[in-house]
């Protein structure tokens, strides 16, 4: 009995969801956030206009709003090349990342070498490199995805050596008496053990890699948003500067949603996601 409930449960997660039923389930997901979101909101414009706050100190939501509007175009092209050298960071973090895990994984000896090494090198701030990568790879934005690069990966490689060791000794067993090579041993199960795991890793780097950027970008940058904010705060614009950051919030949301959407996808085949997406449906 329980094993046919089991079985429908996956069948109806499986099932297409039709627009209204997603932006209900959006709605109902968000409701406590999108409510402390309206609420905050409308705080901070009634607070600026009763206190008549300078908008040079505090902008009201609505004349950020405004600013956002009237330079539309300019902060789309900034965010442009701030979301290119987030996205290609990432994605050579992510590279780099899975490959070390899996060495140190696999290897004592790079173990012993690499681990130590790259947890060493974490706390060596960013910031400080910032100014030596940009001497030494010039302005472009090569140095902004380098920076992008050193403050994404490490939560790969931590992540990945944490699933990449959670596969139970007795799969492994199971493995070997079925005859798999080590690279069906890994392919087939070590790598399916690991990633949850690896996601977890990369939705935290996806974030970093943002940040990485813009840190970049404030360093020697001609371009990016993290450029055009000093730009404009040198000038005591603080309606740009917030439109600036609520840009670089919902490029960071934006992304962090792609890679769970990309987690769903590719982990769709467990049972414990599938029953969980059918309870809430």
């Amino acid at each position: 009995m329980a094993e046919g409930h089991t079985t429908e449960i996956a069948f109806r997660a499986e099932a297409p969801q039709t627009w209204d039923r997603r932006v209900v389930g959006f709605v109902s997901d968000n409701g406590p956030f999108l409510l402390a979101l309206v609420l905050t909101i409308a705080f901070w414009e009634a607070y600026v206009r009763l206190r008549d706050v300078p908008v040079w100190i505090l902008p009201a939501p609505s004349a950020i709003f405004e600013r956002m509007i009237v330079k539309q175009d300019i902060l789309i092209k900034h965010a442009g090349w701030t979301l290119y050298a987030t996205v290609v960071g990432f994605l050579v973090g992510s590279v780099i990342g899975l490959l070390l895990a899996v060495a140190i994984v696999y290897s004592r000896l790079a173990e012993k070498i690499l681990f130590t090494f790259l947890v060493s090198t974490q706390a060596v701030p960013k910031v400080a490199l910032a100014p030596l990568l940009i001497i030494l790879l010039g302005f472009g934005q090569l140095p902004k995805i380098v920076i992008a690069v050193l403050i994404c990966f490490f939560p790969i490689v931590v992540s990945t050596i944490v699933g990449l060791r959670s596969m139970p000794v007795e799969t492994f067993h199971l493995a070997r008496t079925l005859g798999a090579s080590g690279w069906e041993t890994f392919w087939k199960f070590r790598l399916p053990y690991a990633l949850p795991s690896i996601f977890v890793g990369l939705k935290v780097a996806i974030t970093l890699a943002v940040i990485g950027a813009v840190v970049g970008e404030y360093a020697g940058g001609t371009v990016g948003l993290g450029y055009y904010q000093l730009l404009v705060a040198s000038n005591l614009d603080m309606r740009s500067v917030f439109a600036i950051i609520v840009y670089l919030s919902v490029m960071g949301l934006g992304l962090f949603y792609s890679v769970s959407a990309l987690e769903r996808w590719v982990i769709r085949w467990d049972p414990s996601r599938q029953i969980e997406r059918a309870k809430q449906r």
